[in-house]
């Protein structure tokens, strides 16, 4: 039997395992990630990619971030979900989807240096799995994680080489699970779980065709049909999504999840395709199709041990709100700085215990977001008199009535607008997407209370440097005039402390810290000015205070002003957020 060590072992390299890989590489930890597959994703299964997950991408590497804009599809092109009874026939309404509306995109273009894109997995996926190759992760495909076992001192995984039928015995400091819906790792470790899955069945087609004639005109990712007979997921409608502009479609199409998950074949897609499209006579190349189900499941807690699950195997959710490899990719960035200042000795492990208390209430957030989402469209049949009936009929006389004059008509539309309109929480939640607050032992905050939304915490972010949240972007310039992201300051798998010019001697201590920190006076005449003001606004502190970032963009403390010995005062948080 052929036996391995690595410090962390992976199980999956979608979107969760092959993210974790190339950040612990980056930070120079060994790692291995198995695939019982010989390739990464066949289908291109999620696809919207929010600001907070480029910003990702970004932190691993600019080039990372440059290859995700050249293969997505940039957001203008994402623009504005359409409702409407086929492609070809009339449009019902639209909305102004994923930061397009002038408001909307004015309120993405200050919370980030990046700015989101439609980027399907079959190319998320390679870009991060050949990111965390390069930089040293060792991988093997066609490799099939079988079971595991854990001691004090490390985990011993034994998987199956699907080649060429041999165990493979694999000894790790720390095992991941990143191996989705069906998480083995996850069931072996009894790890907890609320929700239920199969609630719903779907299936997807992909397919090419040229539809450039019905959408070029309004460019959207989703074009939602609604008319009788239609049906999606439990939820009424056919789906057409955009996979690339304007000649690769994906539909989804429901199913009873009581009865057997029907076998599609191109003769059964190409009507399906022609009743969405609304052109009897349209052909098709039929790519693939599968079936899957809508769950609404998420882990309540996400380690034991040295074991931990992220990604799928974390949290189930239909695709709404486009949150899934999104969210997989931040529980990746979270933990791949703390594991790896652990294994290099600078962190207790009391620190990976953080872990789950930071990333299970957002998987809990974003299950709940997601199926909420799809109730969420009820109105919007309301309004058109989809009653979920089999007398197409009247259905069909219902959605005629809004064209008609008189009061009952104009309520009917008005109803309409306001129910397209309320889509909003899931086809532009901002607030959703990076407002994630972070309450644990790796964050301090010296009894300061957490600020209140004064707006909508789903719909729009709120920047503040409250210990726990995000680090709000700015921009800064250098002494060449070039800008700089606040962001673009941290991370990189390091602690960061950022000070103003009366914060000198908080630069003196970070110097003289055995954590390595690297530190930004931001200032007239120091290497990063402030000369707009913005960061001067966002930093919630004085000249003389300071705030100490962690590698994942997260402020784990701040002081509003100089401490009467700053060298003191860093040791004494370190050692708490570090657990040391």
């Amino acid at each position: 039997m052929t036996k391995i060590e690595t410090d962390v072992l992976i199980i999956g390299t979608g979107p969760a395992g092959s993210a974790t890989a190339a950040l612990l590489s980056s930070y120079g930890i060994s790692n291995m990630a198995v695939n019982r597959y010989h390739w990464l994703a066949n289908t291109p299964r999620a696809h919207i990619t929010n600001q907070r997950c480029m910003e990702v991408l970004r932190d691993i590497g600019h080039e990372v971030e440059a290859e995700a804009y050249l293969h997505g599809a940039h957001q203008d092109l994402m623009g504005e979900n359409v409702f409407c009874e086929s492609l070809a026939g009339e449009e019902i309404g639209r909305m102004k989807s994923w930061g397009k509306h002038p408001l909307s995109r004015a309120e993405h273009q200050l919370a980030s240096p990046s700015h989101m894109i439609d980027l399907p997995q079959t190319f998320m996926e390679p870009i991060l799995f050949g990111a965390a190759c390069r930089r040293g992760t060792q991988a093997r495909m066609s490799t099939e994680y079988l079971h595991h076992e854990q001691d004090e001192s490390g985990v011993t995984a034994t998987c199956l080489d699907r080649l060429s039928g041999e165990k493979i015995t694999i000894r790790c400091k720390y095992l991941i699970g990143a191996d989705g819906g069906n998480s083995k790792v996850a069931e072996l470790e009894g790890l907890p779980f609320e929700g239920e899955m199969g609630v719903g069945g779907s299936m997807n087609i992909l397919f090419r065709a040229d539809l450039s004639k019905y959408v070029a005109h309004r460019p959207s990712v989703l074009y939602w049909v609604m008319q009788p007979g239609a049906d999606v997921g439990g939820i009424g409608m056919g789906l057409v999504r955009m996979v690339r502009p304007w000649n690769e479609w994906l539909i989804v199409w429901g199913y009873d999840i009581n009865e057997p998950a029907p076998e599609v074949d191109e003769a059964f897609a190409t009507e399906v395709a022609r009743q969405l499209v609304g052109d009897p006579e349209l052909e098709i190349e039929l790519l693939s199709a599968n079936t899957w189900t809508v769950n609404n499941m998420y882990a309540t807690h996400m380690q034991k041990g040295r074991v931990f699950i992220m990604g799928d195997a974390a949290h189930r959710h239909p695709p709404s709100n486009g949150l899934g490899s999104n969210t997989s990719i931040q529980d990746g960035f979270n933990l791949a700085w703390k594991l790896a200042m652990v294994i290099k000795g600078q962190a207790g492990e009391g620190l990976l215990e953080s872990y789950s208390q930071e990333r299970a209430p957002v998987a809990k957030q974003i299950v709940t977001r997601a199926n909420q989402s799809i109730g969420e469209f009820g109105p919007i049949f309301e309004a058109l008199g989809m009653d979920g009936g089999v007398d197409h009929d009247k259905i069909r006389a219902n959605m005629d009535a809004r064209c008609k004059a008189g009061p009952d008509a104009e309520a009917q539309r008005k109803a309409l607008r306001e129910a397209i309109a309320f889509k909003k929480y899931e086809f532009d939640a901002h607030g959703v997407e990076m407002n994630q607050r972070y309450t644990s032992s790796a964050t301090q905050t010296d009894g300061q209370p957490e600020p209140d939304f004064e707006r909508d915490c789903e719909l729009h972010y709120a920047p503040t440097t409250w210990p726990g949240a995000r680090l709000p972007h700015a921009w800064v310039f250098d002494a060449n005039g070039a800008q700089h992201s606040t962001l673009d300051l941290c991370g990189r798998g390091q602690f960061t402390l950022l000070t103003g010019v009366g914060g000198q001697a908080w630069a003196d201590a970070a110097a003289q810290m055995d954590t390595p920190i690297r530190c930004h006076v931001i200032g007239p005449r120091q290497a990063f000015v402030d000369h707009t003001g913005d960061w001067a606004r966002l930093s919630e502190i004085s000249d003389t205070g300071a705030i100490l970032v962690r590698p994942d963009h997260h402020v784990a403390w701040r002081c509003d002003k100089l401490a009467a010995d700053p060298k003191a005062e860093l040791t004494r948080v370190l050692k708490k957020v570090l657990s040391l």
